[in-house]
């Protein structure tokens, strides 16, 4: 039987297919014979409660100025589908919930998502990371001002970001004496109405912020230590931050082994940890990148590994 995978995405004329970790995972799919259908979230929709989508017909070439075709889209049920890759990246909005929703009943009918709808919703990136209070620095989710405050006052060095940023977007470090910590408080909480992440800072960071992948709960043996270029505090490498391969330490397999038994519980499939120094600080579950990277620096083939667990998952 030849598996027939879907993938929601960004608009694929976007993206940058040196560096994505989509285009590699369709290439992977494409090379075991898979059969690949597109879709946008705009592209799903519901009739009397099957959930349904306007799939393209896709191929992929391992050509950087002519790396896709989409053959004209036909109107079918998601079910048809053994497997869907929700690889939408945040923000998460009003859309990607509603596409969860509709995710969910082709997961009734027998479809795999990947990663498994509820779990979309219910692990948001940075407050998921609090569920293991062991493996984090000290962090509080709150969006009393005057919480947060004392939160910066007892460490003095603390990382202020909101819940549902990526790329490095919007993530400030105040320290002791900084004149902007209520400015920066009153925007990031909308005054008071939104709450926010706040995180003790990490020094380490100057080493690198390690993006871990896991695929079924097991961690890939390397990570990407995505280290700032000069003069920023951010590592991401949407932020300018240069990505080194490095062989995951204990502290990194220990971290892994206290969440990856949840990760599976969950159906989180294919996750990203974040991790600095010693501490776990963001679990990604939407979209988690650092695929090409790996695999260039260290000749590993995570997409492939990818594809034989979906494989034994079916």
């Amino acid at each position: 039987m030849t598996i027939k995978l879907g993938i929601v995405m960004d608009p694929i004329s976007n993206i940058n297919p040196k560096k994505d970790s989509s285009i590699a995972m369709l290439w992977a799919a494409q090379d075991l014979g898979w059969h690949l259908y597109y879709m946008e979230m705009r592209h799903l929709f519901a009739v009397q409660g099957e959930a349904n989508g306007l799939m393209h017909p896709l191929l992929v070439k391992r050509n950087l100025n002519d790396y896709y075709h989409l053959q004209p889209a036909i109107k079918q049920p998601l079910a048809v589908l053994d497997v869907i890759l929700m690889r939408k990246d945040p923000p998460f909005d009003s859309v990607f919930l509603y596409s969860t929703h509709l995710l969910d009943q082709a997961e009734k009918n027998g479809t795999l998502v990947v990663n498994k709808p509820q779990s979309l919703r219910d692990c948001n990136e940075k407050i998921f990371a609090t569920w293991f209070p062991q493996c984090c620095p000290p962090v509080l989710v709150a969006q009393d001002p005057s919480l947060l405050k004392e939160f910066f006052h007892q460490q003095g060095d603390v990382i202020f970001k909101p819940l549902d940023g990526m790329g490095g977007t919007s993530i400030f470090r105040v320290k002791r004496g900084d004149s902007n910590l209520n400015v920066i408080l009153e925007t990031l909480t909308h005054d008071g109405q939104q709450p926010i992440m706040a995180q003790r800072y990490v020094p380490e960071i100057s080493q690198g912020d390690k993006r871990i992948l896991l695929i079924g709960g097991k961690p890939i043996d390397y990570a990407l230590a995505r280290i700032p270029s000069k003069g920023e505090g951010r590592a991401n490498l949407a932020a300018g931050g240069q990505g080194v391969a490095q062989p995951l330490s204990e502290r990194d397999r220990w971290i892994c082994a206290q969440v990856g038994p949840t990760l599976k519980a969950k159906g989180l499939h294919f996750v990203g940890l974040d991790v600095i120094g010693d501490y776990l600080t963001e679990i990604n579950v939407t979209s988690p990148t650092c695929i090409r990277e790996l695999d260039s620096q260290m000749g590993t083939d995570i997409s492939s590994q990818l594809m034989e667990y979906i494989a034994s998952q079916l």
